[in-house]
């Protein structure tokens, strides 16, 4: 009997690898010792470290709510000039679309039978005069003759009232004048103000004002000032109102209230103006309240029927706390913001936003001055785990002098 050494049957693991990779084929080998090597290296690397985000906190500072509207400006003043009289147009003295002063002479109408009516009225209050003239001396000579009696009464009286009728009859006359004066005038049109033109609607040589009908003749809009038209809604409206001290008996656009306004090719709000007129009430059916704002509009303005953005502040500048839009995330809960706690773990904080100021949003509810929110690294950012906080760098933050309201920030 041989008996074997406990030597003879142990083998090290290290040899039977290597008998076994022999046994195996080149590429078996290749895939067993590739595993065994990750093994190895796993067993070998150290606890990985929290994923690093970047944090700030709130940003604390004046600002200033506004509501946003749209709206259409309209001239401060538009008339449209018609021929007043009947007559034949013989010049016109503008330029389709110039600038014109008020007094301008813009329009000729014949005026030869104009002329003519004028002399007739003239010629009426001169012979009107002289038959007054001649009643006043009869009356007084049959008036003598009556104290002497040698007249009778009744030619006293006949004479009275020959004098009173052409007394009467010469203020006739001397309004007939006044409307062949002012007939005679109309054939003379004039700009009312200063004011831009639009085009002719008539050429020379047609008759206008026939049969007493109103002939178009061109309008002229002045546009220095600017009106512009908006409503606001109930709510927005009792917003402002709120928010604003008033005076007792005082109304609304007696508060010199500021407004602004840009064009669609303007990306802010250069145009600078107030409130000056509300309608007495709001309307039942829109429950809403037109509103006009006044601007100043110097050559070259601004021109009327435009689509304009306007603004107007709801109330004085208040403090707010403002984070970046970057920051704000949604689901079907609402808006939110990741936070790192003290002890540096993700948690999910709602949150209520207000105005935009730049790039960033007024936060109304659900932030603190000291609560650090997650700017950079949200993907990395999981509630519940922990994480490396990192401050941000600072940066220059705008004034809030140009905040817009808008529904809901940018995600």
């Amino acid at each position: 009997m041989v008996s074997t050494s406990p030597q003879q049957h142990t083998k090290t693991p290290k040899l039977i690898g290597r008998r076994r990779l022999a046994r195996l084929g080149p590429s078996a080998a290749m895939v067993l010792a590739t595993a065994i090597a990750a093994c190895d290296s796993r067993q070998t690397t150290p606890a990985a470290q929290p994923p690093a985000v970047t944090v700030a906190s709130p940003v604390r500072q004046q600002v200033t709510d506004y509501l946003q509207f749209t709206g259409n400006t309209a001239a401060f003043d538009s008339v449209t000039l018609v021929a007043r009289v009947e007559g034949y147009l013989e010049q016109i003295h503008f330029t389709d679309g110039a600038r014109v002063h008020k007094g301008d002479l813009l329009f000729t109408i014949q005026q030869d039978q104009y002329k003519a009516q004028l002399q007739q009225a003239k010629a009426q209050v001169a012979a009107q005069e002289a038959a007054l003239w001649h009643a006043k001396t009869e009356l007084g000579r049959y008036t003598d003759l009556v104290k002497e009696d040698s007249a009778p009464q009744t030619q006293v009286d006949r004479w009275q009232y020959e004098r009173d009728s052409a007394a009467a009859a010469l203020l006739a006359a001397q309004a007939q004048v006044e409307l062949a004066k002012l007939n005679l005038s109309y054939t003379l049109i004039t700009a009312p103000f200063d004011g831009r033109m639009g085009r002719h609607l008539v050429d020379p040589g047609n008759l206008v004002g026939a049969m007493g009908q109103q002939t178009n003749l061109a309008q002229i809009d002045r546009t220095d000032p600017l009106y512009v038209y908006f409503t606001i809604d109930e709510r927005d409206l009792l917003r402002v109102l709120e928010r604003r001290t008033r005076t007792p008996g005082h109304p609304l656009v007696e508060q010199t209230i500021p407004a602004a306004f840009g064009l669609l090719n303007e990306d802010s709000y250069p145009h600078q103006g107030k409130l000056d007129f509300a309608s007495l009430s709001v309307a039942p059916t829109t429950g809403t309240l037109q509103v006009r704002a006044i601007f100043p509009n110097p050559e070259p303005g601004v021109l009327p029927g435009l689509f304009v953005r306007l603004r107007v502040p709801a109330g004085p500048p208040h403090d707010a706390l403002l984070i970046p839009g970057d920051a704000i995330s949604f689901d079907q809960q609402g808006q939110y913001v990741l936070l790192v706690n003290a002890n540096d773990v993700v948690e999910r904080r709602p949150i209520m936003t207000g105005t935009q100021v730049g790039d960033q949003f007024v936060v109304t509810d659900g932030l603190d001055s000291g609560d650090r929110v997650v700017l950079a690294g949200l993907a990395r950012a999981i509630p519940g785990r922990k994480v490396m906080p990192e401050p941000a760098q600072p940066a220059v933050t705008p004034a809030a002098q140009s905040t817009v309201p808008t529904a809901t920030p940018p995600g």
